[in-house]
């Protein structure tokens, strides 16, 4: 058992979907999984473990922010042989080209986070990336359900309320498509264990519009991204 999840060996599944919210996680289980059975409550983030399309798929909830989604991805990783995760989170967009719900696949991150310039010593900016061959395969899937998805680099940031917005400016003019708070982190661990990774986001939120959704809706209602993020990791 690790220290943060508690699960038994053979309780979850080489394929993990990771929300931050451990709502979701139960509500994503609850909803798509056949047979989903419930393998932590350790610290209230939730994880299960059932079956989408005759696969074993397990949904683990990763907390907010780098620290805490690190802390699950290692040990998912180095404790239970994890070899595929995808984050499914909500992003703030900061691309005009975003509305609210719609699907991004985080081909890379930037990131404020000082966790990998520690890594290596201050002298090398890391750059995180997606595993091609989930990234590839989560771009096939959505077209094949018809759904818009865009493609292109993210900030994953330390802090959720920010005292420069205009930052967020810049980052948009260079291509960055939205912002959240774990992929960085994720992309790193995944690549140090070797592991593949991805982060595919819905637009909960538009920085630039001040347009949002509620609780319940982040919680409950971004079924088109779970749904090519269970067909991607079994793919």
């Amino acid at each position: 058992m690790s220290t943060h999840i508690g699960a038994k060996p053979g309780e979850i599944a080489e394929r993990v979907l990771m929300p931050g919210d451990p709502l979701r996680a139960k509500w994503i289980a609850e909803t798509y999984l056949e047979g989903a059975q419930c393998y932590s409550t350790v610290r209230g983030m939730l994880g299960f473990t059932g079956r989408w399309n005759g696969v074993d798929v397990s949904i683990q909830g990763s907390g907010m922010g780098m620290p805490s989604a690190s802390i699950y991805a290692h040990e998912l990783i180095n404790e239970y042989g994890v070899r595929s995760l995808i984050r499914v989170g909500s992003c703030g967009a900061l691309s005009e080209d975003l509305q609210l719900r719609d699907v991004v696949a985080a081909i890379g991150s930037a990131t404020d986070s000082n966790m990998n310039r520690v890594r290596f010593d201050g002298l090398i900016d890391y750059a995180p990336v997606a595993d091609f061959g989930l990234l590839r395969s989560s771009v096939e899937v959505a077209e094949r359900r018809g759904v818009t998805m865009q493609v292109g680099p993210v900030l994953a940031a330390d802090a959720f309320y920010t005292d420069r917005p205009d930052l967020y400016d810049s980052l948009a003019e260079y291509g960055v498509l939205a912002v959240e708070m774990e992929s960085a982190a994720l992309y790193t661990i995944a690549a140090r264990f070797k592991a593949r990774a991805l982060t595919i986001l819905t637009v909960s939120d538009h920085i630039r519009t001040g347009e949002k959704t509620t609780s319940q809706e982040r919680e409950q209602t971004f079924s088109q991204m779970v749904e090519i993020a269970l067909d991607t990791i079994i793919a």
